[in-house]
Parts: C-alpha cells; structure tokens; sequence
C-alpha cells in the first residue's frame, strides 16, 4: 500500500514504474488539510480599505535565483476583510497592495503629469504621498518581508495598516529613436514574473514610472511603428530615492544561427529534428525574455531542422547561453561544446549586440547515468526502506552551479527507485530529499545546510554508475 507524502505540494503527482503485465493494487492517495490565510487591511486611521489586494507568496529558486510566485489572492470586501484558503503547508510571505483609485485619490492628481525635460531632471516639487504595496509584517521593503510558516488546517491572521509615504518615481528619457516614431516602458520585477508598472513616453522623449517599491527590476524601452523590432534592457535598482535622469537607447535585435553536431556510440543515426535548443540570459533576465517577445520573430525556443541548422530572429542585446531544452525527446543527450567565432562559450556565455552571431555546437549521446535506491533514515540511521516520491538530483562542482543545464532531477517511484541521465561529464554530489521546496537546491546557503548528507560521484562520458542515497528527512510539521 502507498500512500502520497505529505510534504509534497499537490502539482508534484506521483512515479510509478509498471512493468510488462505488471497489476499494481491498493495505491491510496490521502489529501492534506488545507490551510487558510484571513485578515482585515485598514489605513492609519483605521478605517476599512475596500478592494484592496491581499496576495499570498512562495519563495522559489530558479537557476540559483530568488523568485516569488503567488500561491493566491483575494481582494478584500467592503468592511476591509480577506480571506485566502486552500493553501499547502509551507512557508509564505504576504503583501497587501490598496486599489488603483484609491491611490489616485491620496495623490490628489486628476491630470497626468508635465513632460520632464529629456535630461531627467528632478522635479522641485515634494513626492507625493502615496499608500504603496506592503508585506507582513509591515515593511515597503520585499527585502524586510518577514515569511510566515503553515501547517495543515491553519487559520493564520495576518493584518495589515497601510499610511501614505513618498511615492518612489523613476525618470528618465527614450534616445536614438527613428524619426516619427515612440516607445512604450515597462518595469518588469526580479522578484516575480510578471510587469508591475508601465509609462508611454512623452513627445520629447522623456517617462516618468510612478508608485514604485523598493527592489530590483529590469526596465525595457520598446519601440512603435518601425519596420524591424527595437528594445532597450537595463537592470535597475531602487532604494529609497527616486531615480533620476535615466537614459534608454534602443537598438535592433540581432540573429543567431549555426548548425549542431551529434556524436553518439552505438544505436540508430539520431533524428537531429528531435531536439530543441533554449537561449537563456547570462544575467539573469529570462522572466523578461519570456514576458516579452520582440515582435512576432522572437521566442527562446529554438528547433532544430534535419540538417541540424537552427536559428533565432530578434534576439535582445545581451548575454547569453544555450543549452537542450527539456522539450528534447533524446534525455541522454548533453551539450558537449559551443563555440562562437572559434571561442569556446560553452560555460562562458555569448553577447548579442545587432548583426549575425554564428554558433558551432557539439550534443553528445553519452551522456553518464546513475541509477540506485533512495531509501529512509531517522537520526542518521539507515532503515533500508525505500522512499518513493524522493526528490533526487545530481549537483555539479561549485564552478557550475550558476548553469541549470548541469543539474539533474528526478523522482522516485513507488520502489524508491530513480534513474539521472544524461550528465555531463564533471564532478557531482548526489543527494536525496524527502521533500524541497521548488528548486531550492539551486541555492547555495540551502546546500550548505545539507553538507555531509549527500554521496559524491565522478561521471565520464557513458558511465553507468549505482548508487545508495539515504534521503534527508523533511522538517515535520508542529502541531
């Protein structure tokens, strides 16, 4: 009999291996009391706020970076109230946002504000005070956000009292644009993937983004009624001070195209059309790259043809690097090298800044594997008992942690059984957890509370390696 874990989140599902005539009974699946967040957001007179926006968040880890995704949202009712349920246990923070009215109504601005001159010059006029997005327990800041933790079937309270403070701005202006035409700006977070604010730029060239937090963000200038897309991106962060005199100069997208090589050992000649290539960013900008496309030419996603060419149109200025994307049906696979104009970038990265990039790339069929049991232990003492639902995943050597195509993730099935394919060559820890959060293991203060606790391994190219994990217990939930 079996049964899902409890730690797990509900979107993990559950492994199963069946073999050939194979009749698996008595599999139980028991759900997990949800919990419930509820509160009342109030202003500093402590009067009801109606309609304001109560959001529920988790902190993930993407490729080593901090993001936050929303786990839920409610708006609250006419007496100020919210409440958010159905949520997992685990640890979230939570952010209270007022309505877009009722900002406008504290600002006191009914017209929208005179162009800035086109150097960004501060305005002598005091900011206007603002209630801004707040999060538990208390603090404009998402750095200071404090997270709360849930257990199954908790009613947790969490209130909030907004008071107006200075509204942050970000000024600037649009430079080098073709004669007649205009941009538009968006403010995308680094902390969620999603655009939080956006300006339409005035005549001479000048934006001004109001009602911005403290963080970081990624600004992006893109450019109306040309006949080839054009877009700006900087990184941009915002303290407690508005930002002054910024300046956007937008450029046409460049192209990459090269062909791919396949080496493999033994089998049937590969069908290169079988694989798909994924261009990431190299500074950490792949929520912009996918909020935003360049016209209708752009995509991260890359096919491969049968002549093993491909090709990306419109590529944003920047760096990058690439690697198999998970939509290739070929897991043993591994991307052995990639050059550009006869240097090797395959670790490095590559910058596109207009014009033609050639790429020379090299997969590789052998691909290492290690395959072994993760079974229980409790205070560090090994029970032999096979963990289904395991979170196994192969972390390369310190130097590559930054490159998500190094790791290797699977679950276990219902024998406690996995199966890592396609590692590079290099140097690995092995570990395996009864329950992480999101993609935790990409962090590195996370790996370092659990050093010791996993098993090294070396993979040359086709090794086959076994291997015995004990799995890393999850934290139990106190009553």
């Amino acid at each position: 009999m079996q049964e899902i874990d409890k730690h797990h989140h509900r979107t993990d599902g559950r492994v199963i291996t069946l073999t050939a005539g194979q009749d698996l009974k008595d599999l139980v699946i028991r759900l997990q009391a949800a919990a419930v967040v509820e509160g009342r957001i109030t202003d500093e007179d402590g009067d009801p706020l109606p309609e304001a926006q109560v959001a529920v968040l988790r902190q993930t880890f993407v490729s080593g970076r901090s993001h936050w995704e929303q786990a839920g949202a409610e708006r609250t009712n006419d007496l100020g109230e919210y409440r958010i349920a159905g949520l997992s246990a685990g640890n979230y923070f939570v952010s209270a946002t007022p309505p877009p009215d009722f900002r406008s109504l504290i600002e006191g601005a009914s017209n929208p504000p005179a162009a800035k001159p086109s150097s960004g010059a501060p305005s002598d006029k005091p900011a206007p005070a603002a209630y801004q997005t707040t999060y538990y327990p208390g603090t404009r800041d998402r750095s200071q956000a404090a997270p709360i933790q849930l257990h199954a079937g908790d009613d947790f309270p969490v209130n909030f009292s907004l008071t107006p403070s200075p509204s942050l701005t970000i000024r600037g202006s649009v430079v080098n644009l073709p004669p007649g035409s205009s941009a538009a700006i968006m403010l995308q977070s680094k902390d969620f993937s999603l655009v939080l604010n956006g300006a339409e730029m005035h005549k001479d060239g000048s934006f001004e983004i109001r009602d911005v937090s403290p963080g970081a963000y990624t600004i992006l200038a893109t450019v109306d009624n040309v006949a080839v897309p054009m877009m700006a991106r900087q990184n941009l962060q915002v303290t407690s001070e508005n930002v002054e005199g910024l300046r956007l100069a937008p450029q046409t997208g460049g192209s990459i195209r090269g062909r791919l090589r396949m080496e493999w050992s033994r089998g049937a000649r590969p069908d290169p059309s079988q694989m798909f290539l994924l261009l990431r960013s190299a500074d950490g900008d792949d929520d912009v790259l996918g909020a935003y496309t360049v016209g209708d030419g752009f995509s991260t996603l890359a096919h491969v043809s049968a002549d093993g060419s491909f090709a990306w149109a419109n590529v944003p200025a920047g760096r990058y690097s690439v690697q198999i994307s998970d939509a290739s049906a070929m897991p043993d696979w591994f991307l052995k090298s990639a050059a550009a104009g006869g240097r090797d970038v395959l670790d490095s990265g590559f910058t596109v800044s207009g014009g033609t990039t050639a790429l020379d790339l090299v997969a590789s069929a052998n691909g290492g594997m290690a395959e072994g049991v993760a079974t229980s232990q409790k205070d560090g003492v090994e029970k032999d008992e096979p963990v289904a639902d395991a979170v196994v995943v192969a972390v390369p050597e310190a130097r590559f942690r930054s490159h998500p195509d190094r790791y290797r993730k699977v679950l276990t099935d219902q024998s406690g059984h996995f199966t890592l394919r396609g590692l590079p060559p290099g140097d690995y820890t092995l570990f395996a957890w009864e329950s992480v959060d999101g993609e935790a293991y990409y962090n590195a203060e996370f790996l370092r509370g659990c050093e010791g606790q996993g098993k090294a391994l070396h993979v040359n190219e086709a090794d086959r390696a076994r291997v015995q994990l004990k799995t890393i217990p999850a934290v139990e939930d106190e009553p």
